[in-house]
């Protein structure tokens, strides 16, 4: 895939401007470490995710003749909310098919939205995702992760973190699939070069680490978990070509500093973040990505209440 470049980020800020929210960043107040960190609040956005950017971007794009029978995209349901309300604002109708494990608060909010879901066992979805499309079902297909326009809209998030902190040294992205990841690591690179750029998966599903490890795209044992937001068996190869030129590496996290990066943010900051959306900042409050000054993408808070209700009383909990 070719670089996505600052004009289709630029065009895709102002094509999505009156349809998502520019979210705060906040300073997250911590002594625990020296570091500077900031949250990109992406889980204020109306869904509770970052996805309504690169969904509202790409269905904008799509020739009106082809959105005629509708969307359709895979997703573990935070792109799924994101296609389905902006196919709900059009009037038109959507298919998601999720992976079996997907929690309960994102099905419900897709069918909540007007979505239609498909349930497939993880390996068939993950096929999909693989494939670049579902010919069973109807409607124009938006991939959730390597469909450039995605990318551009999710990249408006870099635009905004420049803007408002121009002080930048490094910014954390949670990493599922890389669309989010490639987006703002290609706005920044294009407007502030110097400032590092990583990643952040979970140790349960971290195929973006072991794949820089070695060099070359590679396969990992898919645990699921409740972080069911980030983390796949493999990294998509046209995702690599971007990736790998674009991010300073990633960092892995465990499921119990994701555990207390939720605590601590719904203690201090009180803000409601997904295992996904608080793994920017587990990496950050463990010193990972070093010093300075850190922003941290909070990319979403959809997390199910019975998981969240453990968490917050210090239950311990096991993968899925």
């Amino acid at each position: 895939m070719k670089a996505i470049t600052l004009r289709e980020i630029e065009a895709a800020s102002r094509r999505i401007r009156d349809s998502v929210l520019r979210s705060p960043l906040l300073r997250l107040p911590v002594e625990e470490t020296s570091a500077e960190i900031y949250c990109k609040l992406e889980n204020l956005q109306p869904i509770g995710s970052f996805k309504l950017r690169g969904a509202g971007n790409a269905m904008a794009l799509a020739p009106p003749e082809q959105l005629t029978q509708g969307v359709v995209t895979a997703s573990a349901g935070n792109m799924a909310q994101g296609v389905a309300w902006h196919a709900r604002r059009l009037g038109i109708p959507c298919h998601v098919v999720v992976p079996d494990h997907a929690p309960e608060t994102k099905l419900e909010a897709i069918q909540r939205l007007g979505g239609e879901v498909v349930k497939t066992p993880f390996d068939e979805w993950w096929k999909i995702i693989l494939s670049g499309g579902y010919e069973a079902l109807p409607g124009w297909f938006i991939h959730p992760v390597r469909d450039r326009d995605v990318i551009a809209g999710n990249g408006t998030i870099g635009l905004e973190i420049l803007e408002d902190l121009p002080d930048v040294d490094a910014v954390i992205i949670p990493y599922g699939g890389g669309g989010l990841s490639s987006g703002i690591a290609s706005a920044l690179r294009a407007l502030k070069p110097e400032a590092r750029v990583y990643a952040v998966e979970v140790e349960t599903a971290a195929p973006l680490a072991a794949s820089l490890a070695v060099g070359r795209p590679v396969a990992v044992d898919y645990q699921a978990s409740f972080v069911d937001g980030i983390g796949g068996a493999s990294v998509l190869p046209e995702i690599w070509e971007l990736v790998s030129g674009l991010l300073d590496g990633s960092l892995v996290v465990t499921l119990d500093e994701t555990r207390a990066a939720i605590r601590l943010l719904a203690e201090r900051q009180r803000v409601i973040a997904e295992g996904a959306g608080a793994a920017a900042v587990a990496a950050a409050l463990a010193g990972r990505a070093g010093g300075g000054v850190l922003v941290c993408v909070v990319s979403g808070g959809n997390i199910d209440r019975g998981v969240l209700a453990g968490i917050l009383g210090r239950q311990h909990l096991t993968p899925l």
